[in-house]
């Protein structure tokens, strides 16, 4: 196939879409290369990708309608891949904002090219901060998501409300992906396990938030990305079971589905910091924090739907996933 990756600089982007190549497809990869984190990162794993014949390197925003609606027209894809998007809950409180232009309008942007040139499937990424004050664990796609507590999970659920409409009014296909605390090799700078890692070597103390208290569903990005490409190629259809009177919000009698996509076990912050610890032989000197604005205590994914679906559920433990990392780690930066 020839599949539109966007954000495909990014953690997530940039492993997906070596993954297709691998396998013999064709990526356009869009990204604006942004500066929210190291632009040289981005550029390194892009390196990889470009190193395929069947890479092609487009600088493009979201945001920008005229240019977004030339690359369509230019490549003639047949399926996308939205993982472009601004990213990070605390950054979401500082500059709301950034997440509109990127996540809300730029996605509108992106379902108005997949309208227009008749694109096969539009998979794009959620978050499991949709399910904000919702504490019935696990969390399950069949759960109501009406109560985000950060703008970045709102313009997320925004994303989810606006692609079911396209599927709705056009019969455009399109999946919802919603990631749990995805890491692993070539990871962002501001993520938890890229700073711990980096303040533990240069032996300055980490901020720990909610006193450790945290419970993730720590999910490794090579199950993530597996995850996607088997949802990509698993275009969806009405649901004819679908009933208004009772509606289902991971489905639809339109093409539209909603997945999880984790591990479906939950960690305790502290044990993640004791397993990254044993892979440095260091101790962290801990700050312990309170619980910050806009973060959720628990996540915790029920990957059910997703495993009826398509028949797969991540299993990497995060004894293998942050080992992985480490040694990432100081090959890239010589640590």
């Amino acid at each position: 196939m020839k599949v539109l990756v966007t954000g495909a600089a990014g953690f997530i982007g940039a492993r997906l879409s070596q993954m297709l190549l691998e396998r013999g497809d064709e990526v356009v990869g869009l990204d604006n290369l942004n500066e929210y984190y190291d632009v040289t990162l981005k550029e390194a794993r892009l390196e990889r990708n470009l190193a395929y014949p069947a890479y092609r390197d487009v600088r493009v925003s979201l945001e920008d309608d005229e240019a977004l609606a030339e690359i369509f027209e230019k490549y003639e894809f047949e399926r996308v891949v939205n993982l472009a998007a601004q990213a990070g809950v605390r950054y979401s409180l500082e500059n709301p904002r950034a997440y509109v232009d990127s996540n809300v309008v730029g996605f509108l942007n992106l379902l108005e090219g997949c309208r227009t040139h008749g694109i096969e499937h539009l998979v794009y990424a959620s978050t499991s901060s949709v399910y904000g004050a919702n504490t019935n664990m696990p969390f399950s796609v069949h759960h109501t998501v009406d109560h985000p507590l950060s703008m970045y999970a709102a313009t997320k659920k925004s994303n989810e409300l606006m692609a079911h409409t396209y599927s709705h009014l056009y019969g455009l296909p399109t999946t919802g992906l919603r990631f749990f605390t995805v890491y692993g090799p070539w990871g962002r700078p501001d993520m938890a396990l890229f700073l711990f890692t980096r303040k533990i070597l240069a032996g300055e103390p980490i901020d720990v938030f909610n006193y450790g208290k945290h419970k993730r569903d720590f999910t490794y990005v090579d199950d993530i990305v597996e995850g996607v490409i088997r949802v990509l190629d698993t275009i969806p259809q009405g649901d004819p079971a679908w009933s208004s009177d009772r509606p289902d919000p991971s489905t639809s009698s339109a093409p539209y589905r909603l997945f999880n996509i984790g591990n479906s076990q939950q960690e305790e912050l502290m044990r993640y910091i004791d397993v990254l610890e044993e892979c440095l032989g260091r101790t962290a000197e801990k700050n312990l924090l309170p619980l910050q604005p806009g973060d959720v205590p628990e996540t915790f994914a029920d990957v059910s739907a997703l495993a009826d679906a398509v028949g797969y559920r991540p299993s990497t433990p995060i004894e293998v996933g942050v080992e992985r990392f480490v040694a990432w780690y100081r090959e890239y930066y010589g640590a």
